[in-house]
């Protein structure tokens, strides 16, 4: 059930009722809430393009810290089997925070890419905002408060 895009804009799966696609410089908001400032729109930029260029320098360190951990290794003769599963954890540690890094770098980057497109703060299934408060607490959401507990619930 998801969201359709249409020249107007994107049309929720559920009432067929065409949502604009923000103006530049004017974002989403829900019902009641005050729309966003072309300064909070700038510190959500900066925001998000500081966790960019901080994930960039993780991922590189991480990959670092890989290389390091795959020539230390080598056949792994002369350790005993503490050593290697030492090893054997430090790799899956560092393997599993540089795929943390990486998700979050694409979420990051995807969210740029809405804000660019003034479609940051419409929920990517249903279409209807989600909500300035969500995205300042948030700034990589991509689901309304309702979409994504029906998403947890599926499991």
């Amino acid at each position: 059930m998801a969201a359709k895009k249409t020249a107007g804009g994107v049309t929720t799966a559920e009432t067929d009722v065409a949502v604009p696609p923000a103006r530049a410089g004017e974002l989403a908001v829900r019902p009641g809430e005050d729309p966003w400032s072309p300064e909070e729109v700038a510190e959500a930029r900066r925001e998000l393009q500081a966790e960019v260029l901080r994930l960039r320098s993780e991922l590189a360190h991480s990959q670092e810290e890989l290389t390091g951990l795959m020539r230390d290794s080598g056949d792994g003769a002369g350790d005993d089997q503490a050593d290697t599963g030492t090893k054997n954890i430090t790799r899956e540690h560092e393997l599993a925070l540089a795929a943390n890094a990486r998700e979050m770098l694409e979420q990051t980057e995807h969210a740029l890419e809405r804000l660019d497109a003034g479609t940051y703060g419409l929920c990517e299934i249903c279409g209807k905002p989600i909500g300035k408060a969500r995205m300042q607490a948030f700034p990589r959401a991509t689901l309304c408060v309702e979409d994504k507990q029906k998403q947890e619930r599926r499991g």
